[in-house]
């Protein structure tokens, strides 16, 4: 298995990524082994996942959310997928 996610820095920003292993990954994060954008933004929380059947899905998935907006990806977390809809209709 796979999953794709979505972290809460501590500096209110988002960050996503995937995995073969979620509760590992969290652990390195929150142990500072990640470099790169989470470095610095620590404690991260971890706000969504949704596990995925193959790398290639997660990471396609993990893709297409970083290209999202803000409001999408919050809508996303609180599983609102009215808005989701909305958002990706509405032009920015």
């Amino acid at each position: 298995m796979f999953w794709v996610y979505i972290l809460r820095c501590a500096d209110a920003s988002y960050y996503t990524g995937h995995t073969d292993n979620l509760e590992r990954r969290m652990g390195q994060y929150q142990a500072g082994e990640c470099s790169g954008y989470t470095a610095t933004r620590r404690p991260l929380t971890l706000v969504w996942s949704q596990e995925c059947s193959t790398r290639e899905e997660a990471l396609s998935a993990e893709r297409q959310i970083k290209g999202w907006s803000r409001k999408k990806k919050e809508a996303m977390i609180r599983g609102d997928w009215a808005e989701i809809s909305r958002l990706a209709k509405s032009k920015p």
